[in-house]
């Protein structure tokens, strides 16, 4: 005799984005992002620092997998102004969302078009100066005007960066996990 039980319907891949970022300010603009797209986002901050290693990402890599099915996307996000790490963070296998010199250039593209080399403490300055809403700028905290203003500018400041050379200084990579997150939430 035949079941009338319903058929389950097929288990689907599970889509995880894994970042691994150093700081708290990378931290507070991914689960930004975490918020604004809602997707399964896992970041790991501040715990490997400059033991990043292709080791370290399959680690974490392999945690977030209950099933094989499971597709796990780990992302580097990273400042290039520490030399020494640079070369480790190329040798994993992770996308690289690097900016050159620190991330707070990728804030700055939503409001100029940096082409120059700069200084990390001149990112900070001309963030500052760039518009009002960023005055008070302070490290990993946004503000609601901050917020605002960074959703209403990442087009722009996507099109700035992808001009820009990548690891060159400056350049930023955050835009990749950002039409990453545009494709994942058709």
């Amino acid at each position: 005799m035949a079941s009338k039980r319903e058929k389950n319907a097929p288990m689907r891949m599970r889509k995880i984005i894994l970042v691994i970022c150093e700081g708290e300010t990378e931290e507070s603009y991914v689960n930004l992002l975490k918020r604004w797209y809602k997707l399964p986002i896992r970041i790991v901050s501040r715990v490997a620092g400059t033991r990043v290693s292709p080791s370290f990402v399959e680690k974490w890599t392999n945690e977030l997998k209950i099933s094989r099915e499971d597709d796990v996307q780990a992302y580097l996000m990273y400042d290039m102004d520490v030399e020494a790490i640079n070369e480790k963070l190329r040798s994993c296998k992770a996308g690289l969302l690097l900016s050159n010199p620190c991330f707070e250039l990728w804030l700055l593209l939503h409001a100029k078009d940096q082409r120059s080399a700069v200084s990390s403490d001149e990112v900070i300055k001309a963030l500052r100066d760039s518009n009002p809403v960023w005055q008070r700028y302070a490290k990993s905290v946004f503000t609601d005007k901050q917020k605002d203003f960074l959703k209403e500018y990442t087009p722009i400041a996507i099109d700035r960066a992808m001009h820009l050379a990548e690891f060159d200084n400056p350049s930023s990579g955050v835009y990749k996990l950002i039409r990453k997150l545009e494709n994942e939430h058709r």
